[in-house]
């Protein structure tokens, strides 16, 4: 465990939030050549991962006593709409990996000393269904199931499972919770991502069999929402970890759509420089009808990323007065973060018919920040109409 007058110095030599976004930025021209890779192997390429660990990337949001940076979470989202610019399943590992950060500091302090006394660079995947099979008892937990989805797994020597606990005292109601697995008691199973969009994601299935879990190894959904209760806030006092963990997680799977968005209509504006339509004879550059979308997008992205930053700017600033954040301002911020993957959905989609035929094509660059925005919108945190 690191000391205060170590935190205090490695708070000093921190990067500030413009030089972590600019090292992000500058891995996009490596993205873009690794895209199709990445694509096609269902898996973030290994040197991937290392860059965006060597940049410092995935601490933003992790306890300083860690060696973690605790900064505003918009400088988490703002290397993730970035990194989408150029590939979007890596900036959706990179955004659920990163937040993940933040989760584990909220845990039992036996447990954050667990995972980072070991690896302080270590990573966490997660699925939160809540499939699994859970026993209560002596010390703990017995956990056995079959879960899908989890990104990134392939890179991660934990994991967060989400299921329900039987309930405490008889006639109770069960309790939702999060479970933290070390890599020896779950497997992760190759072959389970064949899916249309987000291919390079590799969010794949996960098989736990009945494995143990101790009781500080857990978090629950109640302790997520209402803060007081969590084990975390001992070790980790400072203002971030007083906020909601879903206020984060909800943007980590919807904000990687804003800088997939921009990646797609920065190649529309590309492919449009030139082309003439082969029907009219006329250049896209002057049709007022693709000028006029182009700077419709361009002004959502805009707003969308005001609307993230002003929320989460004012979350920070509630929580750095020692104040509550008010739940009607809750629930507004978890609705607008659940409308970005439709909007943005939306708005690529209106793209392609001003770009022809050939927009069709694979080789289009369009599409795959086509295809990763549609299927971003089957994550169950970018539906608002629950």
């Amino acid at each position: 465990m690191i000391g205060a007058a170590a935190i205090s110095s490695e708070l000093d030599a921190r990067p500030t939030p413009e030089e972590l976004v600019a090292r992000a930025r500058a891995m996009l021209p490596a993205l873009r050549e690794r895209a199709a890779r990445c694509e096609v192997d269902h898996k973030v390429p290994d040197e991937t991962m290392a860059e965006l660990k060597a940049g410092g990337l995935f601490k933003v949001v992790q306890p300083a006593r860690y060696g973690g940076y605790e900064m505003n979470p918009n400088v988490l989202f703002d290397i993730q709409m970035t990194l989408a610019e150029a590939c979007m399943s890596t900036a959706w590992v990179y955004g659920l990996l990163a937040v993940h950060q933040f989760q584990l500091g909220l845990f039992d302090p036996r447990c954050q000393e667990e995972v980072w006394s070991r690896d302080p660079d270590a990573l966490i995947s997660s699925t939160y269904q809540p499939v699994g099979k859970v026993t209560r008892v002596e010390g703990g937990f017995r956990l056995s199931g079959h879960w899908g989805f989890s990104s990134g797994s392939q890179h991660c020597d934990w994991i967060f499972l989400g299921s329900a606990a039987p309930p405490r005292e008889p006639g109770g109601q069960p309790e939702m919770m999060t479970f933290l697995l070390p890599r020896p008691d779950y497997k992760v199973i190759e072959g389970t991502w064949d899916v249309f969009g987000l291919q390079g994601t590799g969010s794949l299935d996960i098989v736990v069999e009945d494995a143990f879990i101790p009781e500080y190894r857990t978090h629950t959904l109640v302790e997520g929402f209402e803060i007081v209760h969590q084990e975390g806030l001992k070790l980790n006092t400072g203002p971030l970890f007083r906020m909601p963990w879903g206020q984060q997680f909800s943007r980590s799977v919807s904000s990687a759509c804003i800088g997939a968005l921009q990646g797609a209509l920065d190649a529309y504006l590309e492919i449009a420089k030139a082309r003439v339509s082969t029907n009219t004879g006329k250049a896209t550059k002057s049709d007022p009808q693709a000028q006029a979308y182009a700077a419709r997008v361009q002004s959502e992205i805009i707003e969308m990323k005001a609307s993230l930053h002003r929320n989460f700017d004012e979350m920070m600033a509630w929580l750095e007065t020692g104040q509550e954040i008010p739940t009607t301002d809750r629930l507004r911020y978890r609705y607008e973060a659940s409308t970005v993957s439709r909007r943005c959905s939306s708005l690529v989609d209106g793209l392609l018919p001003l770009l022809g035929g050939r927009a069709i094509y694979n080789s289009s660059p369009v599409l795959r920040y086509w295809r990763d925005i549609l299927a971003s919108r089957a994550h169950v945190a970018n539906n608002p109409d629950p």
